[in-house]
C-alpha cells in the first residue's frame, strides 16, 4: 500500500503540470499514467494568451522583463474564427506573445521533467481499475508492469482524459450535446501537396483543414457535416480519410504513409460540479468540446493552475473554509464558456449556402476593433473574471492583474516574477498602501507582503494577487483581515 496525498490520474500535460506545481509546494505526489513514455500525436499545439500568462507566472515560460517602456504597447496574432481569418488576438507587451506553438507532447515532457525534479513519484504503465472515496481518503488500485498496486491518497485528481476512468467509476453527473458532425484527422504525407488548398477550406461538401509540408508529413483534417460517424470508436484508415478528402475537395489528393489517424467529433461534455468530495477533475475529463480554436488544451492548462494552489494551502492547513469549493464555482462556467463558443463556430462552419449571409455579417463585424477584442479575448480566455468570493462587491477582485512594472527598495522588478516562488502576494502601492501592510502581518507565514511603486497607477493603494495571477482583494472591497482569512484561514500571531 503507497500512501500519499495527492494522487493525480493522468500524466498528459494537464495531470503533469497539476504535479509540478504540488512539487513545487513540498505535496507529496504520486502521478499514474497509463502509457509507458509520451507518446508524440499531431494534436492540440496552441498557447493561448492567457495560458501562457498563467504559466509565466509560474515559471514555465519565460517572460519580456516589464518595463515603463512597454506600457501602452500591445503584441497581436493573426487568428481565425469559424475557420475564417480576420480575428486578432492581442496581450501586453510585459506579456507572453498571445499565441505560442508548444506540441501536447513538448508541454508533457517540460512538466513532467519538473515534476519528477520536484520529488514526483511518475509510475508509467499504470493503469487504474478501481477507485473508492471514504470519508477521510481516497482508495484506488492499479495495474501496472509489476501486477496490482493500491494506493491511498487524501485528495485523487482525475486528469485521465475524455474518456475518465475517475469520471465513470464515481459517477459524476454530465451534460452532454449530441454529435452532428464527423471528423478524420491525419499525419500523413501529401504526394502532391500542390494540390491540396491550404489551411482552412471550405467546399459546399465539408472543409479540410491543411498544414502542408512538401517535405515530410502534413497534419491533415476533415470535417463531414452530413451527420456523425455510425461508430466513433472504429479505427480511421488512410483509405476513408484520402476518399473524404477528395469528396469535399472536389479532386483526387494524394496521400500515402499514414503516422497517425484518428476520429472526432463535436460531441461535447461538461461535468455538473468539478468536485466530488476528496476527487476533482481537469481537462477533458471535466469537458470535450469541438476542436475549433485550439482552446481544449488551454481550458484544462488553466484548471490545473487554478486547483494546484489551492490544494497545496488545504494540505497546509492554510486555506480558508471552502477554499477548494472555489475550483468548481470558477472552472465550471469557463468550460461553459468554451463549449457554447466552439458549438458557435461550428454553426457558422456548416457549409450551407443560407448561412452565407450570416457568415458575411460576422466578416463584417470582426472589422469592428471592439468586436474584434471581444471575440480574441474569449478566444484566449482573457476575458475570464472569476465571481466574488467575498461578496462585496470589488471591481478587482476576480479579474487577472497584468504584469507590471514595479520598483521595490530591492530595485526594479515585476509583478510576474514576484510571484514566481508561488505565493500570494499582498502588494503596497506608494505611502497610502502601506497601512495595509499592519494587516497582512498576522498572514505573514502564507501572503508575501511587497511594498512597491508600479510604473502606471492602479485604482488601488493595495492588492492581493493569488499565485495564479487573479485578483483576491482590493481596498474597494472590503476589510483585508476578512479578505485574508476567507482565502488563506485563520491569523497567526507573529513572534
Amino acid at each position: 500500500m503507497t500512501r500519499t496525498q495527492v494522487l493525480v490520474v493522468g500524466g498528459g500535460p494537464v495531470g503533469m503540470l497539476v504535479a509540478a506545481e504540488l512539487g513545487h509546494h513540498g505535496v507529496r505526489t504520486v502521478v499514474l499514467e497509463t502509457e509507458p513514455q509520451t507518446v508524440d500525436r499531431p494534436k492540440a499545439g496552441t498557447l493561448h494568451a492567457r495560458t501562457a500568462q498563467g504559466l509565466a507566472r509560474r515559471g514555465h515560460l519565460p517572460v519580456p522583463v516589464a518595463t515603463g517602456d512597454l506600457l501602452g504597447r500591445g503584441r497581436a496574432e493573426g487568428f481565425h474564427f469559424a475557420g475564417a481569418p480576420g480575428l486578432v488576438i492581442t496581450a501586453p507587451a510585459t506579456e507572453p506573445a498571445p499565441v505560442l506553438g508548444r506540441s501536447q507532447a513538448e508541454l508533457e515532457r517540460g512538466f513532467e521533467l519538473r515534476a519528477r525534479e520536484r520529488g514526483v513519484d511518475v509510475l508509467r504503465g499504470h493503469r487504474v481499475t478501481d477507485l473508492v472515496q471514504g470519508p477521510d481518503a481516497v482508495h484506488v488500485t492499479a495495474r501496472g508492469p509489476d501486477g496490482v498496486r493500491r494506493f491511498t491518497a487524501e485528495y485523487v485528481v482525475g486528469a485521465d482524459g475524455a474518456r475518465s476512468t475517475v469520471r465513470e467509476r464515481l459517477g459524476f453527473p454530465v451534460d452532454t450535446h449530441p454529435a452532428t458532425v464527423s471528423a478524420g484527422l491525419g499525419l500523413v504525407r501529401l504526394t502532391d501537396p500542390d494540390s491540396v488548398p491550404y489551411g482552412w477550406h471550405r467546399t459546399p461538401r465539408g472543409w479540410t483543414i491543411a498544414g502542408v509540408n512538401p517535405y515530410g508529413h502534413s497534419r491533415f483534417i476533415t470535417i463531414d457535416f452530413r451527420g456523425p460517424h455510425p461508430d466513433r470508436h472504429s479505427p480511421l484508415t488512410l483509405d476513408e480519410l484520402r476518399q473524404e478528402a477528395d469528396r469535399i475537395i472536389g479532386h483526387r489528393v494524394p496521400m500515402a504513409d499514414p503516422r497517425f489517424l484518428s476520429r472526432f467529433s463535436d460531441f461535447a461534455r461538461l461535468v455538473r460540479n468539478y468536485r466530488q468530495g476528496r476527487v476533482f477533475l481537469a481537462g477533458d475529463a471535466a469537458h470535450i468540446h469541438f476542436a475549433v480554436g485550439g482552446q481544449g488544451l488551454n481550458l484544462g492548462l488553466q484548471d490545473a493552475l487554478n486547483l494546484s494552489w489551492k490544494l497545496a494551502h488545504a494540505l497546509a492547513g492554510t486555506a480558508g473554509k471552502d477554499l477548494l469549493d472555489t475550483y468548481d464555482a470558477e472552472r465550471r462556467p469557463a468550460g461553459q464558456r468554451v463549449i457554447d463558443n466552439t458549438r458557435a463556430q461550428l454553426a457558422l462552419m456548416r457549409p450551407d449556402p443560407g448561412l452565407d449571409p450570416l457568415r458575411d455579417l460576422v466578416a463584417e463585424l470582426l472589422g469592428i476593433d471592439s468586436v474584434n477584442t471581444h471575440l480574441g479575448h474569449m478566444i484566449s480566455a482573457q476575458e475570464t473574471v472569476y465571481p466574488a468570493r467575498t461578496g462585496r462587491g470589488s471591481r478587482g477582485e476576480g479579474r487577472f492583474l497584468p504584469n507590471l512594472p514595479l520598483t521595490t527598495a530591492d530595485g526594479p522588478t515585476d509583478l510576474t516574477r514576484l510571484l514566481l516562488p508561488g505565493r500570494p502576494v499582498l502588494l503596497l502601492l506608494g505611502e497610502a498602501g502601506r497601512a495595509y501592510g499592519e494587516q497582512g502581518a498576522a498572514w505573514a507565514h502564507v501572503v508575501r507582503t511587497v511594498s512597491a511603486t508600479p510604473a502606471r497607477p492602479l485604482p488601488w493603494d493595495a492588492v492581493l494577487v493569488r499565485p495564479d495571477g487573479y485578483i483576491a482583494w482590493a481596498p474597494d472591497g472590503g476589510s483585508l483581515a476578512g479578505a485574508l482569512g476567507d482565502w488563506f484561514g485563520e491569523p497567526r500571531r507573529q513572534a
